[in-house]
Order: C-alpha cells, then sequence, then structure tokens
C-alpha cells in the first residue's frame, strides 16, 4: 500500500538514503532528475497524518550527491548521529568525506565533518557501497571508483580514534548489506568480474577472522555482543574470510574461535530480574556481560589507547596479570562573562594536561575567579530539583576524591564532556555520584572543572552530593588543608573558597532518577529512606548533623554515609563499625532484603551507588540490585583497586569502563601526616566469594 502524506514531500529523487532514527525516518541527497542535492527532510512514522518536513540545517552542510551511503551510529561519543559516506558530487566525481547529522538538545540540526587522522592514509572515493555500524564502528563495504573495473573491498572507520582500517574483501556494488552479532552480510549486487550479472549469493563476512590480526577492533567489535550469543561459521581449515555460503551453515557457538575463548557466563540475578521486567512490557537495564579495560599505552606520548573486553568474571585474575606487570603553565586569568569557559580551557586536557609535581604548588586561578564560577554554580543548582529525573544514555562516576588525573584518563579514553569534535555531550549526559574532594591532591582542579562543566552544561552535567561535600568532614579529611596551602587563605575566613564550595556542597541534590528506572544516590538507603517522595521533601541547603537528633537529620545520614552488608546473606539493617566506631548506631549497613523492599515499594530496578572502594571499580550486591562503583584508582595509595565509570546506553545496557592504577600515587594523594593520618581510609569492600575478608584496616 501507499502510505498517503501530506503537505510538501521530499519529490522525485534516486540515489538518496533512507535512516530510521527513531521516530522519524531521514532523506539525505540524491538527484531529483536535474542535480545532485544535499537536502534532509524527516518523517514522523509514529504520528498521524504523516507529513514531510524539511530540516533547517544550522551551518556547513555536505555537498551534494549521489548513490552514498548512510547509517546510524547507536554507540560511543558519535551516539545518535547519521554518518553518511562518499558518493557522487556534483561533478561526477567519487567522494571519500564523512559527515554526521546530529540533533541537539534544544531542537536544532547541524553538520560536523567527520575528522581523519593527520599523516594517514584517506579512505578510496567511491560511490555505490554500503554502510554499517558494529558499535563504534563504522563498515563502508564495496562499491566502485572512477576507474572503470577496479576492485575495493572494506575500510573501517574508527569513530573513537578517527582512523580508518582497510581490509581486502567484500568487492563488490550495488549491494545491500547488514551486520549481526559478529558477522557481517552481504546479499546481491554485481562482483567485479562480473558486472554484467547480479549474484543472488548471501555472504557473510566473520568478523573475528577479519580482525585476527587486530586486537583493538576486536575488543569493540566484541564489546557489542553478549558471550552466549556469539556464533561462528563453520569452515575448513583455511577457508577465507569471506566464502560465498548460504545461511544455512551458521551456528550458534559458546566460541569465537579456539584461539580466542570466551566463556559466557551463565545468567545472574540481575539478567533474571531484567528478564521478568522485559516480560511485563517494562524497560529494563541489565549489567553487560562483558568489562572494557583500558591498558596502559606501550608508548607514553601514544595517543591512541588500547582497550581489552573481559568477562566480568574474570576481571579479578586480570588485576593481578596487570599489576605483576606494571607543572603546570600560569593561567590567563579569565574576563567576568568568560569565567566557565577559561577554567574550561585549561583544566579539561584529557591529552594534554601534565601532572603537578608538587601538590602544594599554588592554584593557578585567582580567588575571586573561583568564587565567581561557585555562585554561577549554586544559582544553577538551586533551580534544579534534589532528586534529578535524567535520561540514558549516561555515563556515571563514582567517588573521584580530587584524582584529577584519573578523571583525565576516563576523558580521554572513553569521551570528554565537550562540545567541539572530540566531545560527547551531545550524545551522553555525564553523572558524578558525589566525593569530589578530600583524601587527594587535586581537589581544586576537580571541583573547579566540574563546576565549569556544570555552568556551561547545565542539563547535561549532573553533580550529586556525598559525604565529604560536608564543611564538617572536608574541613578535615584534605580539602580545607589544600586551599590553605594552594590559595593562601584562611578557611575560618567566611569569605574563603572553601567556605564558598561549601555553600554550592550545601545545594547539591541527594538522587537522581535514569528513565524511571535505576536510582543513584552516594550511600544508600540505610535504616529510614523507603520511598522517593522522603527526598523530595527535605529542604535546601542542607546542613549534614552528625550528631543525629530527628528523623530528618538521620534520612540525611543514611543517604550519605550508610553502606550494604558484607555479603547478600546478612540480611535486615546491621551497625556499621567501621564507619561508626563509637557505635552511635546513626551509620548503619542495609541488606539485600531491604534493597528489594525499596525499589519494589518505588517501582524501581536497580540503586546505583558509590562511597565504598571496591577493588575490581565497580560490584555488585543484593543478586545484581544494587552496584557500587567507586573511580579512583589505588585509593589513599594503598589498596591498588581499579576505578571504573558505568555506561547505560540507549538499549538500557550497563557497561563497565575501568582503569587500572598508574605508577605516580605518590602525586596523587595527601602525604602521610595530613589527611590519612587524621583517619585512615575507609578500607576497600572485600568479595567474600572470592577470598576471606581481612582485617579491615589491613
Amino acid at each position: 500500500m501507499i502510505v498517503p502524506v501530506v503537505g510538501t514531500t521530499p519529490g522525485r529523487r534516486y540515489g538518496h538514503t533512507l535512516v530510521y532514527f527513531k521516530p522519524n525516518l531521514l532523506i539525505f541527497g540524491g538527484n531529483n532528475g536535474t542535480d545532485a542535492v544535499n537536502d534532509v527532510w524527516m518523517l514522523n512514522v509514529e504520528k498521524a497524518p504523516f507529513t514531510w518536513t524539511r530540516l533547517e540545517i544550522v551551518g556547513e552542510s555536505p555537498p551534494g550527491r549521489t548513490y552514498h551511503s548512510a547509517a546510524l551510529c547507536t554507540s560511543g561519543s558519535a551516539t545518535g548521529m547519521t554518518v553518511i559516506f562518499g558518493g557522487r558530487g556534483y561533478d561526477q566525481n567519487a567522494l571519500n568525506d564523512a559527515w554526521g547529522l546530529r540533533k541537539h538538545r534544544d531542537g536544532h540540526w547541524d553538520w560536523v565533518v567527520a575528522p581523519y587522522r593527520p599523516h594517514s592514509e584517506p579512505p578510496l572515493k567511491r560511490y555505490q557501497h554500503c554502510g554499517t555500524f558494529v558499535g563504534t564502528l563504522l563498515f563502508i563495504v564495496g562499491g566502485r571508483t572512477p576507474r572503470q573495473g577496479e576492485p575495493i573491498g572494506l575500510e573501517i572507520y574508527d569513530t573513537e580514534t578517527s582512523e580508518w582500517s582497510k581490509f581486502n574483501v567484500a568487492r563488490r556494488f550495488r549491494h545491500a548489506s547488514w551486520a549481526s552479532k559478529l558477522g557481517l552480510f552481504l546479499y546481491g549486487g554485481f562482483e567485479y568480474d562480473a558486472p554484467a550479472f547480479p549474484t543472488s549469493a548471501v555472504v557473510r563476512i566473520d568478523l573475528p577472522l577479519l580482525f585476527e590480526k587486530h586486537s583493538a577492533l576486536l575488543s569493540k567489535a566484541l564489546n557489542t555482543i553478549d558471550p552466549e550469543d556469539q556464533f561462528i561459521t563453520e569452515r575448513a581449515p583455511g577457508t577465507p574470510v569471506m566464502a560465498g555460503q548460504s545461511l544455512s551453515v551458521v551456528r550458534p557457538a559458546v566460541t569465537i574461535l579456539e584461539r580466542r575463548r570466551v566463556e559466557a557466563a551463565p545468567m545472574t540475578d540481575t539478567e533474571t530480574r531484567t528478564s521478568e521486567a522485559g516480560a511485563k512490557g517494562e524497560r529494563s537495564f541489565r549489567l553487560a556481560p562483558m568489562a572494557v579495560l583500558a591498558l596502559p599505552r606501550i608508548v607514553k606520548e601514544s595517543p591512541i589507547p588500547m582497550f581489552k573486553s573481559i568477562p566480568l568474571g574474570s576481571i579479578a585474575e586480570e588485576s593481578k596479570l596487570m599489576f605483576a606487570e606494571m607543572r603546570n603553565p600560569r593561567v590567563k586569568q579569565p574576563g567576568p562573562d568568560s569565567i566557565h569557559d577559561a577554567f574550561i580551557k585549561q583544566l579539561l586536557r584529557p591529552r594534554d594536561w601534565r601532572t603537578q609535581q608538587d601538590p602544594n604548588g599554588h592554584f593557578n586561578f585567582r580567588k575571586e575567579f573561583i568564587a565567581e564560577l561557585a555562585d554561577q554554580c549554586i544559582k544553577i543548582v538551586q533551580q534544579q530539583p534534589i532528586v534529578l529525573r535524567v535520561r540514558a544514555p549516561i555515563k556515571v562516576f563514582g567517588d573521584v576524591h580530587g584524582q584529577y588525573q584519573d578523571l583525565m584518563r576516563f576523558f580521554d579514553l572513553w569521551g570528554t564532556p565537550s562540545d567541539d569534535t572530540a566531545g560527547d555531550i551531545e550524545a551522553y549526559d555525564y553523572l558524578f555520584l558525589g566525593d569530589y574532594v578530600d583524601r587527594g591532591s587535586h581537589s581544586l582542579e576537580t571541583i573547579c572543572l566540574l563546576m565549569a562543566l556544570k555552568v556551561k552544561f547545565p542539563e547535561q552535567i549532573h553533580l550529586l552530593r556525598g559525604n565529604h561535600e560536608d564543611r564538617w568532614i572536608n574541613n578535615v579529611f584534605g580539602f580545607a588543608e589544600e586551599c590553605s596551602l594552594r590559595l593562601d587563605e584562611d578557611c575560618n575566613d567566611p569569605d574563603s573558597i572553601f567556605n564558598k564550595i561549601n555553600e554550592l556542597f550545601d545545594w547539591l541534590p541527594l538522587a537522581a532518577i535514569i528513565e524511571d528506572r535505576i536510582i543513584c544516590l552516594h550511600g544508600g538507603i540505610g535504616s529510614t529512606l523507603a520511598d522517593v517522595r522522603q527526598i523530595e521533601a527535605l529542604k535546601r541547603p542542607l546542613e549534614v548533623v552528625h550528631e543525629v537528633q530527628n528523623g530528618t537529620q538521620q534520612l540525611i545520614v543514611d543517604i550519605l554515609w550508610s553502606d550494604p552488608t558484607d555479603t547478600d546473606e546478612d540480611l535486615g539493617v546491621q551497625p556499621n563499625f567501621i564507619r561508626d566506631p563509637n557505635s552511635t548506631g546513626n551509620i548503619v549497613k542495609y541488606g539485600p532484603d531491604k534493597v528489594e523492599e525499596f525499589l519494589a515499594k518505588n517501582k524501581l530496578l536497580i540503586i546505583l551507588r558509590a562511597h565504598e572502594c571496591v577493588m575490581d571499580g565497580f560490584e555488585r550486591f543484593a543478586g545484581g540490585a544494587l552496584i557500587t562503583v567507586f573511580s579512583a584508582t589505588d585509593y589513599c595509595g594503598r589498596h591498588k583497586n581499579a576505578g571504573a565509570v558505568l555506561f547505560i546506553t540507549r538499549r538500557f545496557e550497563i557497561i563497565p569502563k575501568l582503569i587500572y592504577p598508574v605508577d605516580n600515587s605518590d602525586n596523587n594523594w595527601m602525604v602521610e601526616g595530613g589527611a590519612g593520618e587524621k583517619r585512615p581510609p575507609t578500607p576497600p569492600r572485600w568479595n567474600v566469594a572470592r577470598f576471606p575478608r581481612p582485617n579491615s584496616f589491613n
């Protein structure tokens, strides 16, 4: 049937592309019978009557073209972008440029040119090819060049590193292609040795074999699927990667290759919970079966990071193997209209920042500008609710504790919160669960950068309050000492930067809810939090009262200070002797039964929290109903723990991204005799299923 539409349409055309970007169909380019065009049209397929809308594009647009490719990216920094490549231009010459069409949060659309790594070989100019995504990798398959009969194969563009890779497979044109699991399927089209006769063969390119000598590409391909869903193509030894076999030869398998065994983990309680939710028609979240590990650079100056996907159950062993092997310039001071941009320009340097060798060195911004930045941030958070409602995709960070170096490493490896071509703020929100200061020696860099990002991106950067965002705590555990030494100020002065930033802390929200399914807070539910509406009823600014006198004061302490019990077998509410050595009863532990009760009452699926150092950077509790994330590596220079960030995708999958400590922890944590001796760091949470829990302060 022909779909009835009203109003103006894109008109007659050929050689264009059509992409589905829910709930819209997007048409780009093609030839209208006279010229190659570069217009973009949109049709909402969920809203009747059906009407075409021509998009008003802001800024530069790609040249008109025909026979190009277009594909929607759903992973990484290019998430939500429709990426076009190649085609034939106005003059009938082949093209090799790539452009990304993105929709901004304010509703406007624009194009951005895809960057290619300098001094690297560019992709071939081509048309009548196909384009499809596997995770963050754009596959450009086959096609034709201006030279008649010239065979061209597969080229892959990595949207994270801007690099192209070439493979001598998929040599055909005018075909169709589709990526599924670990295979790239081709159907029809023309082969170069028989250009007059179309083929009917279905061909599958086995990506593990294709990437056998390209570990970085293999890692990224593996990260897009579940281990239990992986499959291979049956073939005799020596069969080429691309073989003209039918679909009947594809079979399920536990392994990809005997040389690259990836064990499929049994279904976890988290997966059981989310499967049940999905059966009821609800949105469900699940922890991905694989974590992504950032490997140390062999050459320190190399801008290209290396990654490794590992099953969740293998992280502890991987940690053992890894550990077995393993001055900033003065700043031009900003004017009042560019304060946040000046802080971001100086501090958001994922690749060219340098660790400050002297942690007592003077901070490079004048106090009046830090105070103005804090005031701007306060005005924003005052207008936002105490319980934020945020959406996926989103990155969730745990405790940072002044580890500016770790923050830069995460931004370098997994994307920066910026709106330039290297940033992914248009694709991801960023949620930080508190504990930005104390213990570490770069609290000023950390909190000033986060404040500046909050001012620049108030609806995409979300800062929750942790137990160290409290003047009674950070006066003792390092932040006051750092302000005194590096800003040359008296922290008892009411107008000090220390007090101004703590004024901001009193206004920070206490919780965030992602897609009405995941609640995020710093510590947990403790003994009194039963309903989200209890948090919403609190009035800010909030002072944390440690000598609890009433239910409201206890509720705040529970949210900021409580921990899960040691194991899933420890039920109810129990004393927390580590955090409450005087046995006041104000700081408690809560069991898995309390977690389940809270989630059921509030119609939620998962609690995400921080507050505890965990050896693998993240840890599950209550059968996966609660996940702890901790982002600072080698806590206090003592524990050699990994740091993690949790990526929550549009598909409601939680993917851990891990980094391990570097070898300069002495520069990152406050020296003995300072905050570390005033109170020893809280010991890491131990997985008693793997090994017995030692003495708390070992």
